[in-house]
């Protein structure tokens, strides 16, 4: 038996029309024993903002202006993740540093020069994000002094990693109500309790 296929009705585009974007709301305020999966980018939901490595340091810097983000992952044709890149690295001294060695002009910098590569990336693993809360993560960004933290899944027989959320402290920043950098290396969570309580 054949099956006809009538066609769709259709209409014009409206002006001023939109379109969906994945979006992943981030609650209005956590606390520290707030699981920490609350705090967290989590690329299944949020659409990861990338760059090629051979891009500049000024269209990287537009495009996390563009996007609102202050980290960038750095991936090849083939979508592997060969580093991440910083609003740190992009102003501050990484450039110059570059441009003194090597020679040239600001515009000359690329993603590569001044990114962090895959292989001096230290990540977490999300079977530990599962059951840690956000204090954990406070105290793990403070410790190794980063403004951001990966997190990995890892997949299949091969035990492939997939990049799949990334910390900021920034937003838990925002998210907690105190900067993040005023709270000094706590070696319990009731010191750091007691620190957000002043």
């Amino acid at each position: 038996m054949i099956i006809e296929y009538l066609p769709l009705p259709s209409s014009s585009l409206a002006q001023g029309a939109s379109f969906y974007q994945p979006s992943q709301i981030s609650p209005a305020h956590v606390k520290l024993d707030d699981p920490a999966i609350r705090v967290m980018t989590d690329l299944k939901e949020v659409t990861a903002v990338t760059i090629g490595p051979e891009k500049t340091v000024d269209a990287a810097q537009q495009r996390m202006i563009k996007h609102g983000v202050r980290l960038l992952l750095v991936i090849d044709d083939q979508e592997t993740v060969l580093g991440l890149v910083t609003a740190t690295d992009i102003l501050g001294e990484k450039p110059l540093q570059f441009i003194q060695k090597a020679g040239g002009r600001r515009e000359d910098v690329l993603v590569r020069n001044i990114m962090t590569q895959q292989e001096k990336l230290e990540v977490l693993c999300m079977k530990d994000i599962a059951s840690a809360k956000v204090g954990h993560i406070v105290t793990t960004l403070k410790k190794s002094g980063r403004q951001h933290a990966m997190v990995v899944d890892v997949e299949g027989a091969g035990q492939a990693q997939r990049v799949r959320g990334i910390f900021s402290a920034s937003q838990i920043s925002r998210l907690l109500g105190v900067e993040i950098q005023a709270i000094e290396i706590a070696q319990t969570f009731a010191e750091i309790q007691a620190q957000l309580a002043r």
